[in-house]
């Protein structure tokens, strides 16, 4: 049975969000190891029923294959005077990803084709990795690659490249119906703030969040999962379900800054998941920004891809590779911000609730029902009487187009009126047992 659902209060959880995020955020991530099992564990303490999977190196999925698991405990650069200038412990980016084990001294000329920097961004010490291929280097900040002196060097990686397997989690949070809400994330990335933290810790309060609804309409998939070959493998082990029962959902990324909300939708733009998306941003600001799909980067990308196409946009602050600070040292805990994450978890919540709430709805008399006799229009009229049309115009238009053909969010592209002001009228009217949720 479908019902309307209106006490989905919002509850600041900015500070929460941000306090997970420094929790999180010196942890060594990638496509797998042991840094994505820790942060999985941390998130497992806030969704005790969050199920951790396993999934074998070298295990075929479509065209791709689970790569080789790599975890480092150590990497150093020592220069000519004995003086340790790079130290894996004190920033994890240090290190390209998948870095190979390496003990060697090596002259200026050797290490300078091993080491990566932004000449653009002097301060900024770069994101890089080599997921698939046998290799290593070092990444430093421009201004420190300058003060290199010719001489020896000895460099030192202790990482251990083998047969292992990459970790995902998923949770799903069933509602009446078996139809689902996909709400995904990634766990893939060290330490950056904004890009890669934000969204796994949005989702943990949102997932919280949705647990505590005591009715549920739809059913809600949550999952964590490397990026790309994460995403690919989710699809793979799922898609007969995913296209059965997925009605919408999004890739949550880059929600931590306090600038404008940008938008990416599905590949062709025209599912409930885009249409709620710029409804909630339309509202909470007119700057947000909108993307092609063309432009997705990430597993929107993936799970829209052919053969899977599915209903997945996504909402995010400042977009994933538009930001100066993306894929560098300075997507820290100074970029993202309580306000920030404020914002971010009550669009999402906002987006859940107009999920939840946006039946098709029926007018149950055959032309207008009379609202006097049920004290639903004023005992006295008289024209004009503007305050009094206001309180009934939300009322008269869901009267109007509730015919079975529209949505809640259909009137409001129609008539103008807020999606609140019409979820409360139909409420209204199926009190009064005037209204029907058509069942589709």
């Amino acid at each position: 049975m479908k019902y309307f659902f209106n006490d989905f209060i919002f509850d600041d959880r900015g500070s929460e969000i941000y306090q997970l995020v420094k929790k999180l955020f010196y942890i060594n991530r990638s496509l797998t190891g042991d840094g994505n099992r820790e942060t999985l564990k941390i998130i497992k303490k806030i969704l005790p029923n969050l199920k951790i999977h396993e999934v074998k190196s070298g295990t075929k999925v479509f065209d791709w294959k689970i790569p080789l698991e790599w975890n480092i405990s150590d990497a150093y650069i020592i220069d000519p005077l004995g003086k340790k200038i790079i130290d894996f412990k004190k920033n994890n980016l240090h290190v390209v990803g998948y870095s190979k084990k390496i003990n060697k001294t090596i002259s200026y000329e050797e290490l300078i084709k091993k080491i990566y920097y932004k000449k653009d961004m002097p301060s900024a010490i770069p994101y890089v990795v080599s997921y698939y291929n046998s290799d290593w280097g070092f990444c430093m900040s421009y201004s420190q690659f300058k003060n290199l002196k010719k001489g020896k060097y000895k460099v030192f990686i202790d990482s251990k490249i083998s047969k292992g397997s990459m970790t995902y989690a998923e949770l799903l949070i069933k509602g009446k119906s078996n139809k689902e809400i996909l709400l995904s994330s990634y766990i893939c990335h060290p330490s950056m703030a904004n890009n890669e933290l934000s969204g796994p810790c949005l989702l943990t309060f949102l997932a919280k969040k949705i647990l505590q609804i005591k009715k549920r309409n739809f059913s809600y998939r949550i999952v964590f999962h490397p990026e790309n070959i994460g995403a690919i493998n989710y699809i793979h082990s799922n898609l007969k379900i995913l296209k059965k029962n997925i009605i919408g959902g999004y890739v949550i990324s880059c929600v931590g800054d306090n600038k404008d909300f940008s938008f990416i939708p599905s590949k062709y733009g025209n599912t409930i998941s885009d249409d709620i998306a710029k409804y909630v941003l339309g509202q909470k600001s007119k700057k947000f920004k909108q993307y092609s799909f063309n432009e997705a980067g990430s597993d929107e990308r993936r799970y829209c891809a052919p053969g899977v196409d599915l209903p997945i946009a996504s909402v995010l602050r400042t977009k994933y590779g538009s930001f100066k600070e993306y894929h560098t040292s300075l997507d820290n805990l100074k970029f993202v911000s309580k306000q920030g994450f404020s914002g971010s978890y009550e669009v999402y919540l906002n987006i859940i609730k107009m999920f939840e709430n946006n039946f098709k709805l029926k007018i149950k008399t055959i032309c207008e029902p009379q609202l006097s006799k049920r004290n639903l229009y004023p005992k006295v009229s008289s024209w004009p009487d503007k305050a009094g049309y206001s309180k009934l115009k939300a009322l008269m238009s869901m009267i109007n187009y509730a015919d079975g053909k529209n949505t809640i969010l259909d009137i409001c592209k129609i008539t103008g009126d807020s999606f609140n002001s019409l979820l409360m009228a139909a409420m209204i009217l199926k009190k009064n047992k005037l209204i029907s949720i058509k069942n589709d």
